[in-house]
This record gives C-alpha cells, structure tokens and sequence, in this order.
C-alpha cells in the first residue's frame, strides 16, 4: 500500500532532528527545473508564483542561490504547513518512522515525488504552476508518468490524501484495476458533502499519523481511523472513496 499527500509551501530547514535517508530519485529532473526558473525574470516569477513582493523578493533571492545538495532537510521534516502539524513526524516512534518510510510518498513540482527522508531543500513551486520546461507545457507534461512508476506496483493500492491538484499527476496513469482510493473529510451540509481546506488539511495529517501509529496495511483498516471530529460514513463511501463525516 502507498499513501500519497501533498507538499506544503511553508518549509523550513532542519538538519538536526533525523539524518536524511539518501537524494530524491529524480534529482536531475530538478536540477532541469532549477535552471529554467533561474531563467526567469523578477516579474515572471512573482506571476508564476502568484505572491506577493513580500514573498516573492525573499523566494527570488533563494532561487539564485540553492544548492540541491547542501543544508539538506528530511522531506518530511522540511514541509511545515498544516498538515504536517498535524501528522507531528517528529514525535514517531521508530516503528512508525519505518511505516511511513516503506508507504509514504511526497508529490512535489519541484522534486517529482518524494520518499519521506530524502534530502531536501526549501522551494516554491506548485504541480499546477504555468511553466512551461523544454518542449513539456507544464509540470503535468514535464513529469508525466515517472512519478506513477516510481510510486507503485500495477496491483498495489494507492490511497490518497493529497489534494485534486497532486493525485492529478497519478491518476491519468494507473494500471487497470489498481485500487485507488481517496480518504474525504467533509461536513454534510444541505444534503452534500462540503470540504473545508483548513479542517481537511488538519485531519489529512492526523490520518498518516493513526496509519503509522497503528501499520495500517489495508484499506479496510483505514475505515478504523479514530478522530474525535470524524467518523466513517459508510452510506456516502464507495470502493474508490472513503467518506469521513464531521460530528461537530
């Protein structure tokens, strides 16, 4: 079983908590896209990251700078947005490092995809960003199906708990049949299941954590999932999705 979740644009670097396992797989694929942002202008990197110059002189500045194989922070140690929080890896068990290192994977824009203990460096770039790299229109085309192949076997269940603009990059090349199966958090609301972003990120994490906690193997475990907010709602879940309602 694999889960996939998304990156975070909030990152730090920490090279002190966890040493780093080895370099993403798809270093030079990087290293590709690091040198066609660098070939962008002030202007066209604010656009293509669409934030403010409070954000964007920092992050310009960065770019010019980065080394890919220096300062190096765990993946899962370097993203530090909400969900992360809530997953709190630095406070795993060693079981539960081991879990999520054999089924966790990171999707990235930047890197492609990530185990949790490559080594890594802060960035900015988003999977749906407009950039354009060689000949590929876009991230989506530039990546295309390495990030498939390098997540999991034809046969093995994909679970998914990163966003609609991440499982984009899977998706379009699952093996036949391939169990994929996406965990909603949602509220009921008018007779239709809501999403709030900031409530699901929080549960997002909190589910990596009870999957590792507890070596969760199996979709049927995940049902399982103990939250004082969310319970599993059988009537709304189907084969390929997993429905979790609010109780508040």
């Amino acid at each position: 079983m694999k889960i996939i979740i998304a990156p975070a644009k909030k990152m730090v670097v920490d090279t002190d908590t966890f040493a780093i396992d080895g370099l993403p797989q798809y270093l030079p694929q990087t290293a590709q896209l690091l040198d066609r942002l660098r070939e962008l202008s002030y202007p066209e990197a604010k656009v293509l990251w669409h934030c403010s110059d409070k954000l964007a002189e920092p992050n310009y500045h960065w770019l010019q700078q980065l080394d890919l194989h220096h300062q190096l922070t765990p993946a899962i140690l370097s993203y530090t947005g909400i969900q992360y929080q809530y997953m709190a890896p630095d406070l795993f068990t060693a079981p539960a490092l081991d879990y999520v290192r054999q089924n966790l994977r990171i999707l990235s824009g930047f890197y492609g995809i990530l185990r949790p203990f490559d080594g890594i460096v802060p960035y900015r770039l988003e999977m749906q960003a407009k950039l354009a790299v060689g000949a590929t229109a876009n991230l989506y085309a530039f990546w295309g199906d390495r990030l498939y192949h390098a997540l999991a076997t034809p046969t093995e269940p994909i679970i998914n708990l990163a966003s609609q603009e991440y499982a984009k990059a899977i998706r379009p090349y699952l093996a036949p049949q391939q169990p994929f199966v996406t965990i909603v958090f949602a509220s009921l609301v008018d007779g239709r299941l809501k999403t709030k972003a900031t409530l699901a990120k929080m549960a997002r994490g909190a589910m990596v954590r009870y999957l590792a906690e507890h070596q969760v193997t199996s979709v049927a475990g995940i049902r399982a999932f103990d939250h004082p907010d969310y319970h599993f709602d059988a009537q709304w879940s189907t084969d390929t999705q997993l429905v979790f309602l609010n109780q508040q």
